[in-house]
């Protein structure tokens, strides 16, 4: 699959999103219903009860998909304005997957000092979204980088009654997790016996930490450019701290070691021959360093031949694709439909969940007719995360996502899981004939 800059730049000619309206505009009356004077009505339904938002405005299925541009892919910091195609992507990605309208919202004067470049003020990235919230059912932050993501992330979920998820920092975790859920199944180890390696502690690699031990796992070591996230180190910010470890083992090199699980969000070609071969028996290695990974899954197999390991990456072009489409699109429209007010860590676990089963079903032919340069796909160590086009996940992690919810006691009172699933089929079939 050849992706020019020519085609690339083609395809977004005019941008990727635009309003659509959902109610009719072809008569007097419509005109009335939809202005002056009918509008006047639904204004006073939401001043006199403001869930009547929920009711009577866009706010239920609409989630800002917000940026500073200090963070943009592995680009780095260009702007908010640079941010835009990727924030018009999410949008794209949110309706197609999720059927959730996704809306761009680049920041500028986020920045200390009020400028558009230097470090993120998370102060005021806080106030502005804080200020946009009443439009939205749900907030996607974006390409914020890291430390001062995790405090943003953290001080709105605490202050808006709607769900806030910075993706940068759950989204891969959640696919991590699905991934390493069915991997314990295929080497027939606990989670709580594996070691772990961390390659990247910014914002994707603390989250990843963090759900592999809400799953089990209780040895996991981190690494940054400097080694390993130890205990003897004095340079290290309060998340790193979180997860540092008391240990002599200081580089990356000597974590690999005996380790059964490498996952990388770190930097390209990091990872050598030597560092698989010293791995455990039926390693996991998730290189994940976009666009060229950790180490290649080409030299993984040439230096493991016949030897049982997963391999994943964070490309499209080889099996086992750690891919946040899976992730977003169907944790906000658990959290959306069940009315949540946070997208709590119990959910996005239940949602990788209920990706990793997905894997373990039968994959339906119309799946395997757009994947069929890949083989036959069926769960092994080649395929232990679903594709995106399998329009069963938008049943099955919403469904999982929506249940945690209620279990967590964020959802609405008036959720009815039990009716749940079949309003997800419907969806699913709509969204399929789009």
């Amino acid at each position: 699959m050849e992706l020019t800059r020519e085609a690339i730049l083609e395809y977004h000619l005019g941008g990727k999103v635009g309003m659509c309206a959902t109610k009719p505009l072809t008569s007097q009356r419509d005109l009335s219903l939809a202005y002056t004077p009918g509008v006047a009505e639904a204004v006073r339904a939401i001043a006199e009860d403001r869930s009547a938002l929920f009711r009577y405005t866009a706010k239920s299925n609409l989630v800002a998909v917000v940026s500073d541009g200090t963070a943009i892919l592995g680009l780095g910091d260009l702007g908010a304005e640079a941010s835009i195609p990727v924030m018009e992507g999410k949008g794209v990605l949110f309706k197609a997957f999720g059927d959730v309208d996704g809306w761009p919202v680049p920041l500028n004067g986020c920045r200390v000092d009020g400028k558009n470049t230097g470090p993120t003020d998370p102060e005021r990235v806080i106030a502005m979204v804080a200020a946009l919230a009443p439009m939205y059912g749900g907030i996607n932050l974006e390409d914020i980088a890291a430390p001062a993501c995790f405090e943003i992330e953290d001080r709105l979920d605490a202050m808006l009654d709607i769900p806030v998820f910075h993706d940068d920092q759950w989204g891969t975790a959640v696919i991590t997790l699905a991934g390493m859920l069915n991997y314990v199944r295929l080497c027939e180890r606990p989670m709580g016996d594996l070691r772990i390696v961390i390659n990247g502690a910014g914002a994707a690699g603390i989250r990843i930490a963090e759900m592999l031990k809400a799953a089990g796992a209780t040895d996991v070591l981190l690494c940054d450019s400097r080694g390993t996230v130890r205990c003897s180190r004095t340079d290290l910010n309060d998340k790193k701290r979180e997860h540092a470890v008391d240990t002599d083992v200081t580089t990356l090199v000597d974590a690999l070691h005996g380790a059964h699980a490498f996952i990388g969000v770190s930097v390209a070609d990091c990872v050598s021959r030597e560092d698989i071969l010293g791995m455990a028996e039926y390693p996991a290695i998730f290189a994940m360093s976009n666009p060229v990974p950790e180490i290649r899954p080409e030299i993984v197999a040439e230096t493991l031949g016949e030897r049982s390991y997963v391999m994943a990456t964070g490309r499209s072009d080889y099996p086992n694709q750690v891919n946040n489409v899976l992730g977003f699109p169907f944790l906000f429209r658990g959290a959306l439909d069940a009315g949540a007010t946070s997208i709590t860590l119990a959910m996005k676990v239940a949602g990788a969940e209920a990706l990793a089963a997905l894997a373990r079903e039968p994959v339906p032919a119309d799946v395997q007719a757009i994947y069929e340069h890949e083989g036959v796909l069926e769960f092994s160590n080649r395929y232990v995360i679903p594709k995106p086009f399998d329009r069963r996940l938008l049943v099955e992690v919403p469904f999982a996502v929506a249940q945690a919810a209620a279990q967590d006691g964020v959802a609405s009172d008036t959720f009815d899981i039990a009716s749940y699933r079949a309003t997800l089929e419907a969806r699913g079939y709509a969204a399929s004939d789009q």
